[in-house]
């Protein structure tokens, strides 16, 4: 299989030629810090320009009803006044997406780490899955320019913060943040089945595993994580 050159190729191949992606990130060294770096800086700036151009006290107001809304006013009052003010919230959003991927990478990148043990003919170490981790993100990039884009189209700057995750079901079915069901159907995205489309591709090309097993490694930990998630919410 011919290698790609480059990881800026690799980044634009992995859309359509993801097979020969996996099988050069697995013979080169020190290429995930490309992707590492666009992912991180396309997932700050949408929260950047959304807390530029928000309604901070609408904003304000929406948070405390989205987490407070059963308590006295008085508590509600409390609440209001330890919330951040709009520069705080604003560096705490663009730096917390960014710990918020390289924990998750580096959860994900465990879990592979774990799962692919049972392959005696897999070598690679947990760095190299957490490089792994960051290859099959960039699907992530994908919800972070279109919500660019819908900031930045927006007209009324009392937007919900939903608009962040425009490729998620909290948007597109128009879910309140005030619902209970609001995080986990925020969390649930299109890409995420591009994700996993990638996870299983790069284990077949990683492991000897059959391509059922791939599949039912890449799907477990959000299928797991979003079923639990539900029934906590309705239990």
């Amino acid at each position: 299989m011919q290698q790609v050159s480059n990881p800026f190729q690799a980044m634009k191949d992995i859309v359509t030629k993801p097979n020969r992606v996996f099988a050069t990130i697995n013979e080169v060294d020190n290429w995930s810090w490309i992707p590492f770096l666009f992912i991180a800086a396309t997932g700050a700036i949408p929260i950047y320009l959304y807390f530029n151009f928000v309604d901070f006290a609408w904003y304000n107001e929406l948070m405390v009803q989205s987490v407070a809304a059963e308590l006295s006013p008085a508590e509600q009052s409390a609440v209001r006044n330890a919330m951040a003010d709009q520069a705080q919230s604003l560096w705490a959003g663009v730096f917390g997406s960014v710990l918020v991927v390289v924990i998750s990478n580096a959860i994900l990148a465990l879990y592979f780490n774990i799962m692919t043990r049972s392959d005696e003919e897999c070598v690679q170490g947990y760095t190299d899955w957490y490089g792994f981790a960051w290859w099959i993100s960039l699907p992530t990039v994908v919800c972070s320019l279109i919500s660019i884009v819908v900031v930045v189209l927006a007209q009324d700057n009392q937007l919900s913060p939903v608009s962040l995750a425009p490729t998620s079901l909290a948007f597109i079915f128009a879910i309140d943040t005030s619902s209970q069901w609001s995080s986990l159907l925020q969390s649930i995205r299109l890409e995420s089945v591009w994700v996993m489309y990638l996870t299983a591709v790069g284990l077949s090309q990683w492991t000897k595993f059959s391509a059922n097993k791939n599949y039912t490694i890449a799907v477990a930990p959000y299928l797991t994580i979003w079923i639990i998630w539900a029934l906590i919410i309705i239990f």
